[in-house]
């Protein structure tokens, strides 16, 4: 595996190669992403992967400071799953300039961009920025981050880039719980507990799979459930997989989305539902 950290390195190393499947990270790499490597493999073209923590994304009193610098243990899992190629630029390699053009996209403001303002923004911008210097085929995300996966897709069909955005199926626990680089900050205690986001998640589902469709009081009462357990909901709330938005009427294909903090951690997590009436 070539681990490069310039851009005009990793243009050289590029060239010429076709059907590039990138899978773009902040390190810390855990069992999701290496899936999500795994998956790019079968695609059967060189891998990327980037490890860039990206400043951008992170709000005034967020854990940019604090988020794991884990390069040398990432580089070893990398070269174990097969990746081709390692891009780990700078901040000044990212960002040689002020970035004062934003990708600004659409629902920023809702769901986690409601908690965190700014943030999908910095990510849309420093993906773009990715794209842009890996020209890949593929790029695949994880559905974990639902919301982020949406935008990403949306950005790159809307701005016709010739990329195919894939979403990858979250990976979890034997105990159901998503895998996130954010569960190494939960304690034991708090890592046995963690595991009623997702069943909150499936109890709305299957609520909605008997024929309830009180959307707001099947997210108040999983709200309400975690409240009463020492957590701090954000919100969950129900939407059309198709638009993100407030399901309609004849929408079958749904996704639950739930954000809560833990402590000091905050954990997303995600179900889609297909209705059978």
């Amino acid at each position: 595996m070539r681990v490069l950290h310039s851009s005009s390195e990793l243009r050289t190393a590029l060239q010429g190669v076709s059907d590039v499947a990138f899978v773009p990270t902040m390190g810390n790499l855990h069992d999701g992403h290496i899936s999500l490597v795994s998956q790019a493999k079968r695609l059967g073209g060189p891998v990327v992967t980037s490890i860039f923590i990206n400043p951008l994304q992170f709000g005034p009193s967020e854990d940019f400071e604090r988020y794991p610098r884990t390069l040398s243990a990432d580089t070893e899992r990398l070269e174990q799953a097969g990746c081709d190629f390692l891009f780990a630029p700078s901040v000044a390699e990212m960002y040689p300039y002020p970035q004062r053009f934003l990708v600004q996209p659409p629902l920023a403001d809702e769901l986690c961009g409601a908690f965190r303002p700014g943030h999908f923004a910095g990510v849309c911008t420093v993906v773009l920025k990715l794209f842009n210097m890996v020209a890949p085929r593929y790029a695949l995300f994880g559905k974990k981050d639902y919301q982020q996966w949406f935008l990403l897709d949306s950005m790159t069909r809307e701005l016709n880039l010739p990329i195919q955005v894939i979403g990858a199926e979250t990976e979890r626990a034997e105990d159901g719980l998503a895998i996130s680089s954010r569960n190494g900050y939960l304690t034991a205690t708090q890592r046995t507990e963690a595991t009623f986001l997702f069943q909150q998640l499936r109890e709305i589902r299957d609520a909605l799979n008997r024929g309830e469709r009180d959307f707001e009081k099947l997210e108040q009462g999983a709200s309400h459930s975690l409240n009463r357990r020492g957590w701090r909901v954000d919100y969950f709330s129900v939407r059309a997989q198709a638009t993100l938005l407030a399901p309609k009427p004849d929408d079958k294909k749904l996704v639950i989305l739930g954000a809560a903090w833990l402590g000091n951690t905050r954990l997303i997590d995600n179900v889609e539902v297909t209705l059978l009436d």
